[in-house]
């Protein structure tokens, strides 16, 4: 029992770490020292929500792919870029006239070629240019999937918080039994006192030897360990599940819920769980969904894309520059359309579609892997679920005849009755069904959990 508590805890806070509704529960800021918690499994949960490194997580990548949707979002709307260039010839551009045109130039020799340039030294522009999509199916389709995204990593964040519920539930209920637990030793440690007290006064008085009170100081002093190794297990198990809650680990934490056999029991074993209850397979037909929606995108490709496009400009154009001159500007626009067509490609487009469904076969056939697994994890966690019960309930009635027993062995060696070895035999007994218990009702706990979970009702 002591061993499964403290590896459990810290695997799980190691894995927290690595992946990292009362004001009561949010975590209180005290400079003056650490702050105090007592805490149900459902404040310890949501206290987790709101402080687990891994659930923030999660949450951060729905609002990362929030400005992502954006991003698409903005491929559909007007799109205006504003510029302003200066630009000065070092050497002007010249334009060649035809010796033909000769005759038009006063004094020209008649089949001489001249260059004339038709550009001033500096010129200064000033423009808006403005660019809507009119038409683009890629463009439209990747609106279409903007709420399937969201809910991927919505999904995501729920699948994510239900691996550290269920880890929170399995560390808490740990905790309680060790508590249990330890109730248990001391009320060893009682009995053994007083049982070493009467072999002391029975040897005193010459009704028992030296050898019965070394026996009853050794066993209290291994009722003393074990509460020791006990109580160390239980402080690695509150240090394991403050670190997946997000807790300070200097805080002090407190378990205010109680577990009884029948909390354990009062799970009702059935076949008509549902697939889409487990939080993997929503995510899994969110996935599905995003992978159509990736097949329709490539096949709109195909498709001709519609732009209006449209500039307004402002040039101004000088011989040399003289910033106290007044400034002349000459006006121009235009506003037009442009109409794609894609031909031929190179079969690009076709290749990115046949991926994209080979792509979409793999979700479906995932889907369908899951809910195999989902069929045996219900089947499998009920057959544990089933047997952790009938062992609970056996070693429970084992305990307590344990303890009869030794209670009545006690009272004829009190009464010189009964031997040394007969009290012996009886308490090494009773530690064993209590020994047992406590492993069933650990089994038991773990079992109930995995099948609430296997049928996605945690």
């Amino acid at each position: 029992m002591r061993s499964y508590l403290v590896a459990t805890c810290l695997l799980l806070a190691s894995a927290a770490w690595a992946q990292q509704s009362s004001p009561a529960i949010a975590p209180a800021q005290n400079p003056a020292g650490p702050a105090w918690h007592d805490f149900s499994i459902a404040q310890a949960i949501d206290y987790a929500k709101k402080n687990s490194v891994i659930v923030k997580n999660a949450l951060l990548d729905y609002q990362i792919q929030e400005q992502a949707n954006r991003a698409t979002t903005s491929q559909a709307l007007p799109q205006i870029t504003g510029s302003l260039a200066f630009t000065q010839y070092i050497q002007v551009p010249v334009t060649p006239i035809p010796p033909s045109f000769s005759s038009f130039i006063p004094g020209a020799v008649p089949g001489k070629t001249y260059t004339v340039a038709f550009a001033l030294p500096y010129t200064t522009t000033a423009s808006l240019t403005l660019k809507q999509v009119l038409f683009d199916g890629q463009v439209f389709v990747g609106l279409q999937a903007r709420k399937a995204s969201l809910d991927y990593y919505q999904k995501r964040e729920e699948v994510t918080e239900q691996m550290v519920r269920v880890n929170i539930y399995k560390v808490y209920y740990q905790l309680l039994i060790a508590k249990s637990q330890i109730d248990q030793v001391d009320a060893n440690i009682t009995n053994q006192q007083a049982q070493l007290h009467s072999a002391s006064e029975m040897f005193k008085n010459g009704f028992a030897e030296q050898l019965d009170v070394d026996k009853a100081t050794v066993q209290l002093s291994n009722l003393l360990t074990e509460k020791i190794n006990l109580k160390l297990g239980i402080d690695n198990g509150y240090l394991g599940l403050k670190v997946l809650m997000g807790m300070p680990v200097r805080d002090s934490l407190r378990l205010t819920d109680t577990l009884t056999d029948d909390m354990i029991r009062n799970a009702a074993l059935g076949d008509d769980y549902k697939y889409t209850d487990r939080r993997e397979f929503q995510l899994m037909m969110v996935s599905k969904s995003l992978g159509e929606y990736n097949v329709k995108r490539y096949k709109k490709a195909y498709i001709p894309t519609l732009n209006l496009n449209a500039a307004y400009q402002q040039n101004q154009y000088e011989s040399k520059l003289d910033f106290t001159a007044p400034m002349t500007w000459f006006p121009a626009s235009y506003y037009g359309l442009s109409l794609n067509v894609p031909i031929f490609d190179g079969f690009y487009k076709a290749a990115n579609i046949r991926q994209a469904k080979l792509q979409l076969q793999q979700t479906e056939n995932n889907m369908d892997s899951l809910k195999i697994r989902i069929d045996n994890d219900v089947r499998e966690s009920q057959i544990q679920f089933s047997s952790a019960i009938a062992t609970l309930d056996f070693q429970k009635k084992n305990m307590e005849l344990a303890q009869k027993v030794y209670d009545q062995t006690r009272k004829k060696f009190e009464q010189g009755l009964g031997s040394n070895t007969e009290i012996t035999t009886a308490f090494a007994d009773e530690q064993t069904a209590q020994y047992n218990y406590f492993n069933a009702l650990y089994s038991a706990v773990i079992a109930k959990v995995d099948y609430l979970y296997a049928i996605g009702k945690l």
